[in-house]
């Protein structure tokens, strides 16, 4: 059970601090983007993300105990652990640096991480595999908005007027 409530706590608070931490470039740099009329209110995605990391940590958790010989799973923790730092690599690449061709490298190969990982996970447990499919129907959705917003914000975003 600590395994499980690591694997949920850990993305959860990563995401929380970074969250918390990326609210003056919300509110300020990324305000000033010109975005999609598609583009998710900005309400959305601590609840997504809340579901997302749960599910996240449920899936690596029933990978993790499919095996009494933890050294059968070093390839799958490897797989999700790749994906986790993509994802939190994405943030600041985003929001700090506001490098949205780098963020859009990032995600692209997040999406490709996380096909990778539920292909592995299937091998353990397919349950855990489909739990990662609600996140890799977000990230590809996030994979089209960065690339949206990096074609309409060719220069950055606009000034303040």
């Amino acid at each position: 059970m600590l395994f499980l409530a690591l694997s949920i706590l850990v993305p959860l608070s990563v995401g929380a601090y970074q969250g918390i931490s990326m609210k003056g470039e919300v509110d300020g740099w990324y305000s000033r983007l010109r975005k999609p009329r598609w583009t998710p209110p900005g309400w959305l995605f601590g609840p997504v993300w809340t579901l997302l990391y749960t599910s996240m940590g449920v899936s690596a958790w029933l990978v993790w105990r499919s095996r009494e010989n933890k050294r059968e799973l070093v390839r799958p923790m490897a797989l999700h652990l790749t994906h986790l730092a993509l994802n939190f690599a994405w943030t600041p690449l985003f929001f700090t640096a506001h490098n949205l061709k780098l963020a859009l490298a990032d995600i692209l190969a997040l999406d490709a991480a996380i096909v990778a990982t539920s292909r592995c996970f299937r091998e353990y447990n397919a349950s855990a595999a489909e739990l990662l499919q609600p996140y890799l129907a977000w990230t590809s959705f996030a994979t089209l908005l960065n690339a949206s917003l990096m074609l309409k914000n060719p220069g950055g975003a606009p000034s303040i007027r």
